[in-house]
């Protein structure tokens, strides 16, 4: 068997999902009777890394403007309200369709300013 240079190795391990290589560690643990310590959960954090930020709960979301219906004064009034635009930037913001209002804000911010946006008569996504 040929010897494997560390690229390849780290390509391998790309290539792994996140149950797998814990079974490989494990097995390497037992193997080798060594225990998995700073290095081997470095390499598997930076391995695992978008499966784990999956996995976590999101904290920052956009609140998008799908169209300002029927009261378009009263929208770019709560956009003005929510955001430091100006009028005529609050305006092209609102005639944008799928425009971002806010974004990367918390869960509850996020939340309270679709619920003004509705009450303005807006049709807002939450993402």
């Amino acid at each position: 068997m040929a010897k494997l240079s560390q690229d390849e190795l780290l390509a391998q391990f790309e290539e792994l999902t996140l149950i797998e290589l814990a079974a490989f560690v494990k097995a390497f643990e037992e193997k080798f009777d060594v225990t998995a310590a700073a290095p081997v959960a470095v390499a598997a954090a930076g391995v695992a890394g978008p499966a784990a930020e999956a996995a976590e709960e999101q904290d920052e979301f956009d609140v998008i403007l799908e169209g300002a219906g029927d009261k378009k004064i009263q929208v770019i009034k709560e956009v003005r309200t929510l955001t430091s635009l100006g009028l005529k930037e609050a305006k092209d913001l609102v005639d944008t369709a799928g425009a971002k209002v806010l974004e990367k804000v918390a869960k509850d911010v996020a939340e309270k300013a679709k619920a003004a946006l509705e009450a303005a008569g807006a049709k807002v996504t939450v993402k």
